[in-house]
This record gives C-alpha cells, structure tokens and sequence, in this order.
C-alpha cells in the first residue's frame, strides 16, 4: 500500500517562553529556532520513518525559502512532488511555554491556492489499496476533492481536520478515518464530553472518529457506533507538545500501510507521538526509522 500526503510544507520559527505573554504583553524567548514543518511535511516524514512508501504533495513558493524546503525534504523522502508559486513560501511561528504547551500562527499563501487535482498527477496516481491523508491547510474543497478522488480509486482516506477553516469545512462523509483533537472536536461539535463529541462527528457522517486526547491517549468511535473505545498513551515527561498530533497522524498512515487494523495502528501512532513530546521542536522531535521499526515490534507483538 502506498500512502499520499497532501498538505503543506513551510519554515517553522520556535520560540522558547517561560509563560505564554498577556495581550499586549512582549517577552524575550530563551531560545529560538528555524526548522522544517508544516502538518503536511510532518505527517509525510512521520509516515515514510515508518517504512512505509509514501509521496507528498505539496505546494511552495519560487523564493530562497521554497528551496531551503525542497533541500530539507530531499532528504527525507524519496517521492517529493511541489509546485511551485510565485508566491511566498508558508511559514509557522510557534511559541512553546515551559510546561510544553504551545500555540502556533500560519502563513499560508502557497497552501491557499494549491488545488492538487487540478494542478498535478495526484489523481492519476492514487492506485486501489492506497492510503490518501489530508489536514486542513487546503481549502476546503481543494480537500474534498482529493478525497473524493481517492475513493473514486478505491484509496482508504485519513482527514485530520485541522486547522479548522469553519467557513469551510471539508465533507466529512468523505473521511473513512477522521482525527482531531480535544478543543477540534468541541469546536466542531459544540460537546465538551468526547464521547459525545465522537458521536456528533460520525453523524456529520464520518467513518471512524479518532479525537486524541493528549496524555490521556486517544478515544475511538467505530463506523459500527458500538460505543466509544479510549486507548492510553505511555507515560512520559513532556518537553513540547508542538509536532505530537503529526507524527500521530503519519505513523496511524504508516500502521495502515503495514497492514495494522485501527486499534494496533492507533497503539503505535500513540506511542510514537509519546516519543516526539519528549523532545524540542516539531519534525525535529519525530522518532527515527530505527525507533519506529522497533515500536512496530513492539505493537504487532503485543
């Protein structure tokens, strides 16, 4: 199985912070830092760290930005497919406060106008059996129409609805898998119970639901709507939460691509991003191809 990121790729720039600044507030960082991101790129490295064969569909701009991103993934993936804009590349600035929480602002100029169906050979790739992944960094029928095209060809799709565009959202019909996270899934449905939450995200018609719940691991809902199921994440000392949802995201691909039902595949994404939290930064903290294949032994021997 082949798996198809499509997403964005930009600069992160991170900030180290004792405490997040009040409004109006400014404050020096204790350090700071250019690195590659973007949910895209990071849920395609996570995945292809897993040994899976993955290509990413990205977008990015003609300027010295766009080629330090293109450098850096090179080195990553092996199937690199960007488009390139006269535009400016994305960027992220991220701000991480001492216990590890973060916040993070966009620039999205390229990811804004990239429509991957009309603009590349996605379509014409995407094969029976492939796994299609998508966030919310597109809009929202460039989204829909990936999807629709991945099942068109008879491709699983993962939506991970994030960020949020609430003027348009991608159908969720469309998502055999959905992720989000806790405040995604209140957002989205108004419960601050996630069982409820799970159930009001399936009636919106997606396939299963996956909201995941930071330390606490991970809830499930099944297309079956049997009733919720919540799997634990190991118990770490986090550093940076920043990045941790992505390599959820990429290694749930990767599980999928190696054949793992929903539960083992989620047991794996969850202990990978228990590693990613314990260290700085974003794609930088993602556990290498040696620590991943042992988390799948550990998964598929369990």
């Amino acid at each position: 199985m082949h798996v198809h990121v499509v997403g964005n790729a930009c600069v992160d720039t991170t900030f180290r912070v004792s405490r997040f600044p009040a409004a109006g507030e400014t404050l020096n960082a204790s350090n700071y830092a250019d690195g590659l991101g973007g949910k895209g790129a990071n849920q395609a490295v996570a995945a292809a760290r897993t040994g899976a064969a993955v290509t990413f569909w990205t977008a990015l701009g003609k300027d010295r930005a766009g080629a330090w991103i293109r450098s850096h993934l090179d080195r990553e993936l092996s199937d690199l497919e960007a488009i390139e804009f006269d535009l400016p590349s994305d960027r992220s600035t991220i701000v991480i406060e001492a216990e590890g929480e973060n916040f993070i602002v966009s620039g999205v100029a390229c990811s804004e106008v990239f429509d991957p169906i009309a603009q590349t050979a996605l379509a014409r790739r995407i094969a029976f059996g492939d796994i299609v992944v998508c966030q919310g960094n597109l809009q929202g029928a460039a989204i829909d129409a990936c999807l629709r095209a991945a099942q068109e060809n008879g491709a699983r799709t993962v939506l991970n609805a994030s960020p949020i565009d609430a003027a348009a959202l991608p159908d969720f019909g469309l998502a055999e898998v959905l992720v989000v996270n806790q405040s995604e899934a209140k957002a989205l449905t108004g419960q601050d119970d996630m069982s409820a939450a799970a159930d009001a995200l399936a009636a919106k018609g997606a396939g299963t639901v996956v909201i995941t719940l930071g330390a606490e691991g991970c809830l499930v809902l099944d297309p079956d709507r049997r009733g919720s199921l919540r799997l634990p994440a190991p118990r770490v000392e986090a550093l940076d939460t920043s990045g941790a949802g992505d390599v959820f995201c990429g290694c749930l691909a990767g599980g999928f691509a190696k054949g793992m039902s929903v539960a083992p595949a989620l047991t794996f994404a969850l202990a990978a991003a228990a590693i990613a939290v314990t260290r700085p930064g974003t794609l930088i903290s993602c556990p290498s191809a040696s620590e991943m294949a042992a988390l799948i032994d550990q998964t598929e021997l369990s």
